[in-house]
């Protein structure tokens, strides 16, 4: 059997962790304890899996992007930044996908990670569990999130908070009292904490505003376009007066909420102001109002920061706020009457 980073770890009296770090030259590990490390390695003659590249080049030159999904807009504009960076500086960006949020279930993705060898690892709009947090510090690679708060590391994200009321001050300035919500659909915060946050905002307004919240108003739409549409169709078709307006928790589904509309006759904006998050591609064409925000930019952010990280900036890595903007087009006004 061959030499295992174990029994290096075990001769050189330091932990596998360590051992991985001073390999592929990670900060955080002094320079007596490297030399002691790479001494040990090579008297035993270790190769660390999957190559003997680490040992040559000191790094794997590889970051891991852990996602949910990778057909979403914010996600793959995020990743589009993330890559541009590590590109421009020799790096190698390796793709985790979960295939959407797994609820319940054992997430086996750190192993694969560790495996893998990257050297640093970007979370997008994921939360993750104390153990999986507890297995990702024990390798003591950089870590960040991107797209929203994860509790355990630090981020890179607007504040929905603040960005969701930004688009109900919006609304409440134009007149309109009657307002219904499209959320997420993501129930389990610690899995997505940003759905529930921009929801707080929503109620948190009306509640200052002295408006009713009224439940038949708000629908889960899961940030998808059409997941939007079945969302707006639930409140439409609610009994009693309709809201004059309608804030939703991202574009995709304030654009299935605006074809509902039009497949009903109901006139944008003259009996019904949608508002979104994002600044979708497609918002612009489709003239939706919305607060917007540049994963792109989330994205280049981030990968420069862990790269910092990497080099051996201390603080590099740190919860940074992006900047959002409400931009006005022709989806709101003033509500009927």
């Amino acid at each position: 059997m061959g030499v295992s980073i174990d029994d290096v770890a075990a001769q050189a009296h330091v932990s596998t962790a360590t051992v991985s770090r001073a390999l592929r030259g990670l900060p955080r590990v002094s320079e007596a304890t490297r030399a002691k490390v790479l001494s040990v390695a090579a008297e035993l003659g270790y190769v660390p899996s999957p190559s003997a590249s680490g040992l040559a080049t000191g790094r794997t030159r590889t970051m891991g992007v852990l996602v949910p999904f990778v057909d979403r807009w914010y996600f793959g504009h995020a990743i589009e930044g993330i890559d541009q960076v590590l590109r421009e500086n020799g790096y190698n960006l390796l793709l985790f996908s979960l295939g959407g949020y797994v609820h319940g279930q054992k997430r086996s993705f750190t192993e694969s990670m560790v495996r893998k060898q990257i050297d640093a690892l970007l979370v997008l709009s994921l939360g993750l569990s104390e153990e999986e947090l507890r297995q990702l510090h024990h390798t003591e690679i950089p870590l960040l999130s991107v797209g929203g708060p994860v509790v355990g590391c630090s981020g890179v994200y607007i504040d929905d908070g603040a960005a969701a009321t930004a688009a109900m001050d919006h609304l409440l300035g134009l007149g309109h009292r009657r307002i219904g919500h499209l959320s997420g659909g993501v129930q389990d915060e610690r899995n997505f904490k940003v759905p529930a946050l921009r929801t707080l905002a929503y109620r948190t307004a009306m509640e200052r505003a002295g408006l009713e919240v009224r439940p038949d108003w708000i629908a889960a739409g899961d940030f998808t376009v059409a997941e939007g549409v079945r969302a707006a169709v639930q409140i439409f078709d609610a009994p009693g007066e309709l809201p004059t307006a309608l804030f939703c928790g991202s574009d995709e589904m304030a654009l299935g909420a605006m074809f509902e509309a039009q497949r009903r006759g109901i006139r944008i904006p003259e009996e019904l102001s949608v508002v979104g998050i994002d600044d979708h591609d497609f918002s612009a064409p489709a003239g939706l109002t919305t607060i917007a925000q540049k994963p792109w930019h989330h994205g280049r952010a981030a990968a420069t920061m862990l790269l910092a990280e990497l080099a051996g900036a201390t603080g590099a890595t740190r919860d940074t706020l992006m900047p959002f903007e409400l931009v006005v087009r022709h989806s709101t006004a003033p509500p009927p009457g």
